[in-house]
């Protein structure tokens, strides 16, 4: 859990894509992060947390539904969304918050 709190307090935006290995909608997200990772580079960190496996920080951050991507920037959640996101507009948002 400190490891999560270390990385989410970067001074990068950091996106957590709290998702499950059934979920269809979060096998098609994986590329389409892929993706905004590619573009981005080194600006920004992008996460993956499987809820089944860390179920604690799944209730932690109230997520019902999968995928559910959040946007952490020092450790405080700024955006959130529910379902398959396009890379487009991830990479919009994020780059709100690159300093």
């Amino acid at each position: 859990m400190s490891e999560f709190t270390d990385i989410i307090g970067s001074d990068k935006p950091t996106l957590v894509d709290f998702f499950a290995t059934w979920c269809g909608p979060c096998k098609m997200q994986s590329p389409i992060l892929e993706q905004v990772k590619n573009s981005l580079g080194d600006s920004a960190n992008i996460v993956k947390v499987d809820i089944d496996k860390n179920r604690a920080l799944a209730a932690e951050y109230k997520v019902q539904s999968v995928p559910t991507l959040i946007l952490f920037v020092a450790g405080q959640p700024v955006w959130r969304a529910v379902g398959l996101q396009q890379a487009a507009a991830l990479e919009s948002k994020i780059k709100e918050y690159i300093k």
